[in-house]
């Protein structure tokens, strides 16, 4: 469909080497669009790559450090040698750290605010500039549930990073929508990735724990965004900005002490009080 359609422009997408960052990437060249593969796993970002040539995409690969704003500035000045213009950005790559609140080491805590919002800012920024002089363009930000919701489990940090990556998205949608620029945010649940494989690992009582809160009734896998990403980076999506948007098969819509509809409901008969 030409609404879907992105033959002719340029995406950046950071994280490009697993997961979401892969995904959306190789979705984004599938409609039609060349790619900017940002990912410190150089070998990671070619494999990519190599999905998205045979698809008759340009591909450039980087190994920026997106939590370097002078790497990031750096980036985007090879993207206007190769391409002249960026249209899309998908800011994803960023690390997080887990501790307790009591335990938490200020140094810790600035590695992440770093990684998470300082670079996350720098990405936008650098591409913003560029839309905003040509006049378009759209901006995926990645944030989390944890960016609307506590999680506990030592996320204290995570969930601070997100926080402010949800209202970086509101502040610039708000300043630059009517400049022809659109900022959006998806806030994933727990979403498969070789970290958090490895977590589950370790404690085997933590996948039926996820699950037991998405009434989907799976977790999510990196695919999950691929037409999501494709619907924000397109002319499909040319009125939607601001927006904080959940991926997570059910998980912000029920209450924290509900019961998904895959387990079994006792039937009861709710009567209005009125006085």
């Amino acid at each position: 469909m030409k609404l879907f359609d992105l033959t002719g422009r340029v995406a950046v997408v950071s994280g490009a080497a697993q997961g979401m960052g892969q995904a959306t990437a190789v979705a984004l060249a599938q409609a039609g669009a060349d790619v900017v593969l940002v990912d410190r796993n150089l070998s990671g970002a070619e494999a990519t790559a190599a999905q998205i040539r045979p698809l008759g995409r340009k591909a450039l690969c980087s190994a920026t450090d997106t939590s370097d704003p002078d790497a990031i500035r750096t980036l985007f000045e090879q993207v206007d040698a190769e391409f002249g213009h960026v249209d899309f950005l998908g800011n994803i790559a960023g690390d997080g750290h887990l501790a307790n609140p009591e335990d938490l080491a200020i140094a810790d805590l600035h590695r992440v605010l770093q990684n998470l919002v300082v670079g996350r800012f720098a990405m936008a920024q650098e591409a913003g500039r560029r839309m905003l002089a040509q006049g378009r363009g759209s901006i995926m930000n990645i944030g989390s549930l944890a960016s609307v919701t506590a999680m506990g489990r030592g996320h204290i940090a995570y969930s601070m990073a997100m926080g402010a990556v949800v209202q970086m998205t509101r502040e610039m949608s708000t300043e630059w929508s009517h400049r022809g620029v659109r900022v959006n945010a998806v806030l994933p649940a727990q979403v498969l990735n070789p970290s958090l494989a490895k977590r589950m690992q370790d404690d085997p009582t933590l996948e039926s724990r996820f699950v037991s809160g998405i009434p989907a009734g799976r977790m999510g896998v990196p695919s999950d965004i691929m037409g999501l990403a494709v619907l924000l980076a397109s002319d499909a999506s040319s009125w939607i900005t601001g927006a904080i948007i959940p991926m997570d098969g059910g998980n912000l819509a029920m209450n924290a002490g509900g019961t998904p509809g895959h387990e079994p409901h006792v039937v009861q008969t709710f009567r209005s009080e009125k006085k």
